[in-house]
């Protein structure tokens, strides 16, 4: 490793390691200069070799590193010159995910001048607190097309910040990737958002809703929901739709990544049953766990294939990737009483999980195979393979009367 690599993993230690919030505060102002010098000059790779030595090496460092990184690259505090001399403004890029399903495509790219201010004032006024400002990016982001470095965020953060303390609305982006067609797929806007050093952001932070933020939160939810929604039915034509909570950057990700998981199941069951002109009840589905080659290796997703109930060719799939600290004992109970739940009730599975929202769509035959697989892909196309009801890993396919559509699999 490079010397500024090594000073990201000794840094990280010792955050890890202090005895005092003191001492750890201080480790942290140490890492934050160092995190924003390689973000300011590009030098991903540097922090990249040092999230991966970590990982295989000290798993709780890697954890206050890759936590100091996206904080770096999605907030900053910063100075701006004025009459009456410098000011400092925090600033937070946030992300609005937007959960969107179809049977047939779902758009993405530049946002209209007129949409685009409909739902900056939406924004500003159901989320924001009083005195703050921000600027919204005009693209409508698929997962492909957000930056895709923590440098990149980093330097996201800052155009979209300067716009907001200028007042000028940001150029949208020249040309974004093209992205894979989903029957359910998550679309992003993106803003920032600019507030005086140490004052509330979000309206739930303002003083007077101390006493009941969660009750503020929610409220400020619906709002942003009732009013932004008709707006972003615009951008997303012949789409069901539902927009989730804005917050910071990499949260808001990780949330909507989630949270599309059940909206790919009902999409699928959607989409199978228009196109072959049968009732959910008809379908059946088989669930099976994937993860790496080696014999102890974890469950890293679960892919259901669906068939006929008269039929062992699989026709459809959809990928249940698991995040965070999610696996396929399940993730236990948090909190104060988390540990006396824990061994009360056992933790529900992302296989349960998967199965209830089968039912709900209305699928009752489901075979869950005990086997783990590994992860395999179509050579030719690399579509992922799907367990079929006997346990061979097949490719998906629709038969060959079946209308035309989409068959990208989520």
């Amino acid at each position: 490793m490079s010397a500024d690599s090594q000073r990201l993993l000794s840094l990280a230690q010792a955050v890890g390691q202090a005895a005092s919030r003191l001492e750890e505060r201080g480790w942290e102002r140490s890492l934050d200069t160092q995190l924003l010098k390689l973000l300011k000059t590009g030098h991903q790779d540097t922090i990249d070799a040092a999230l991966n030595k970590l990982f295989g090496a000290d798993l709780n460092a890697y954890d206050v590193l890759m936590d100091g990184v996206e904080a770096a690259s999605e907030s900053a505090t910063i100075t701006v010159e004025g009459e009456n001399g410098p000011a400092q403004y925090d600033v937070l890029l946030v992300a609005a995910p937007v959960l969107a399903w179809t049977r047939f495509a779902i758009a993405s790219g530049a946002i209209p001048g007129d949409i685009l201010n409909t739902l900056s004032a939406h924004f500003s006024a159901h989320l924001l607190a009083d005195g703050t400002r921000m600027a919204m990016a005009s693209t409508l982001y698929s997962i492909d097309q957000l930056p895709r470095t923590h440098a990149d965020t980093y330097g996201k953060l800052h155009k979209l910040a300067q716009s907001a303390l200028k007042g000028v609305a940001l150029k949208s982006d020249a040309k974004t990737p093209e992205t894979a067609p989903f029957l359910a797929d998550t679309r992003y806007l993106l803003v920032a958002v600019v507030a005086p050093a140490g004052e509330a952001m979000f309206r739930w932070q303002m003083p007077s809703a101390h006493a009941h933020q969660a009750e503020e939160r929610q409220a400020a939810l619906e709002q942003w929901r009732s009013q932004a929604t008709p707006t972003v039915s615009r951008l997303l034509p012949g789409c069901g739709v539902e927009l989730l909570l804005p917050e910071a950057y990499y949260m808001a990700c990780r949330e909507a990544d989630k949270l599309i998981r059940p909206v790919s199941i009902r999409a699928a069951v959607h989409y199978l049953t228009h196109s072959l002109a049968c009732e959910p009840a008809e379908l059946r589905a088989v669930v099976a766990g994937f993860g790496e080659e080696a014999a102890d290796a974890p469950i890293d997703e679960y892919r259901v294939g669906f068939t006929r109930r008269s039929s062992s060719d699989v026709i459809y799939g959809v990928v249940w990737p698991l995040y965070g600290q999610e696996d396929e004992e399940g993730t236990p109970p948090e909190g104060p009483i988390g540990g006396l739940l824990d061994a009360l009730v056992k933790p529900r599975t992302p296989v349960d999980e998967i199965v209830e929202h089968l039912n709900a769509a209305g699928v009752t035959q489901i075979k869950k195979l005990g086997e783990r697989y590994v992860v395999e892909f179509c050579d030719d196309c690399g579509a992922p393979l799907f367990a079929d009801p006997s346990g061979e890993l097949v490719h998906a396919e629709m038969p060959e009367d079946a209308p035309t559509g989409t068959e990208h699999f989520h």
